[in-house]
């Protein structure tokens, strides 16, 4: 099961920040079968997400997004992920904000979304490496099923 990790962040994309939540998400997705996981950096912004989601979908079984998630104008990660998928998968994106609820006041904030192009599954995450360690730690033991799922592996669950 092939796994990529998008930083979607202007900071990091112009060499002005350290990427800390790419790696993060992809130590994490190891722990759940999903190793070798690449990182791609791209800018904020509807196209430039909307296209590296096309292209990654095409060789790729999970897609998970960090960052450009919340309220400041260029944040709009979940709008490029709308443009893309074709079903959404809710249970993911409010699992996520869930866990957060009575510890983080803003967490309630993130508007990350999850869904499926094809037979790929997309997930947003926040950009902050805790975010993204906490998100994983929700979703990341249902997430082989998903793929195993989409991709039309033989389960007790699924035959």
């Amino acid at each position: 099961m092939r796994a990529v990790v998008v930083t979607v962040s202007d900071r990091v994309s112009r060499g002005e920040a350290e990427d800390r939540s790419g790696p993060s998400a992809v130590a994490k997705l190891e722990e759940f079968g999903f190793g070798g996981a690449a990182v791609v950096v791209v800018p904020d912004g509807v196209e430039s997400v909307r296209s590296i989601l096309v292209e990654l979908a095409a060789d790729h079984e999970l897609i998970v997004t960090t960052g450009g998630t919340g309220f400041a104008p260029r944040d709009v990660t979940p709008e490029a992920t709308r443009l893309v998928i074709e079903r959404e998968a809710p249970g993911l994106a409010e699992a996520m904000r869930a866990v957060t609820f009575g510890k983080v006041p803003h967490g309630m904030l993130s508007r990350g979304i999850a869904g499926i192009a094809g037979s790929t599954l997309i997930i947003n995450l926040p950009g902050s490496v805790k975010a993204v360690e906490e998100s994983l730690d929700v979703v990341g033991p249902a997430l082989p099923h998903a793929v195993e799922l989409l991709i039309g592996v033989e389960s007790d669950h699924n035959t």
